[in-house]
């Protein structure tokens, strides 16, 4: 999959995957980069993301976790292909719009083609998802 770093804006020499239609045009775009505390996913709330109460919309905050599941565990599945084969969530807080999203977490575990990873999503620092997901291993599909 491709990478490709973001050269201007507030997220110049973050990375994303524009291979990616649906987290890169439609839902996000979502950045990922390391940082000294680890790897980190973000992206600034819209109002794109918002539903009728104000806050962001649950499947705008889990889609963004899925994604972080890629760019938390990114190390481990470089130059692959992967699918979500689990993910469970749970929300904290509302996240509103104009808020800095971002996604921490860590790894698990690392088998032969599955890996472990749990995380939180915070807005403006703000618990707002606990997350954990699996990532299966495969060959890329024609």
């Amino acid at each position: 999959m491709t990478v490709v770093t973001i050269e201007s804006g507030e997220f110049a020499g973050w990375q994303t995957w524009p291979d990616e239609p649906f987290e890169h045009e439609t839902a996000g775009p979502f950045y990922f980069r390391v940082d000294e505390q680890g790897p980190v996913a973000g992206f600034r709330a819209q109002r794109k993301h918002m539903n009728a109460g104000g806050v962001m919309h649950g499947g705008c905050l889990m889609t963004f976790a899925d994604f972080a599941l890629f760019a938390i565990a990114h190390d481990g599945v470089e130059g692959l292909y992967g699918v979500t084969v689990a993910f469970t969530s749970e929300f904290l807080d509302g996240a509103r719009e104009g808020e800095r999203i971002e996604a921490r977490g860590e790894v698990l575990r690392k088998g032969g083609r599955l890996t472990f990873i749990r995380g939180i999503v915070t807005a403006d620092g703000r618990p707002v998802l606990n997350f954990s997901g699996t990532i299966m291993k495969r060959k890329a599909n024609p």
